[in-house]
């Protein structure tokens, strides 16, 4: 993949894509708690502690959890899935003070959020689209120019 008249794309460093990771988990929790009066975020520090938090589970547990309930995801036709990234919210908010989600239906509002903002960002071109899994699916979709 090349920029312009034959300069080669450069992928950012791992900070930067780690930042923007973070930020975008912090974006993505912030509009949970703008549109559900159930889950409450005390300061900016807790939304970025929560939002570091989440973005760790979600890199290391939740592939791992995915893989140990494929068989139950194959017979639910992935529902339980869903729950897999529920659980990452539940244990989230019981290591982070000052982000809560209270009751369970508030737990599957905010889930059902984050996987509509997550597939927003994945059709939406952006800075949070050189991470992971958008990274990915954006060079697939951009044919190399030579």
């Amino acid at each position: 993949m090349t920029l312009g008249e034959g300069t080669p794309a450069t992928s950012p460093s791992l900070l930067v894509r780690l930042g923007i990771s973070w930020l975008t988990n912090a974006l993505v929790l912030a509009v949970v708690a703008a549109a559900l009066h159930r889950v409450d975020v005390a300061s900016a520090g807790a939304l970025l502690a929560a939002a570091a938090v989440f973005g760790v589970l979600n890199t290391m547990l939740k592939p791992l959890l995915r893989l140990v309930t494929l068989p139950l995801a194959i017979l639910t036709l992935g529902a339980a899935w869903f729950f897999v990234s529920l659980l990452m919210l539940v244990i989230t908010k019981a290591i982070v003070g000052g982000f809560h989600i209270h009751g369970f239906w508030t737990l599957v509002a905010a889930t059902l959020i984050i996987w509509i903002v997550n597939l927003v960002l994945d059709l939406t071109p952006g800075p949070w689209q050189i991470t992971g899994r958008r990274r990915r699916l954006r060079r697939r979709r951009q044919p190399e120019s030579r």
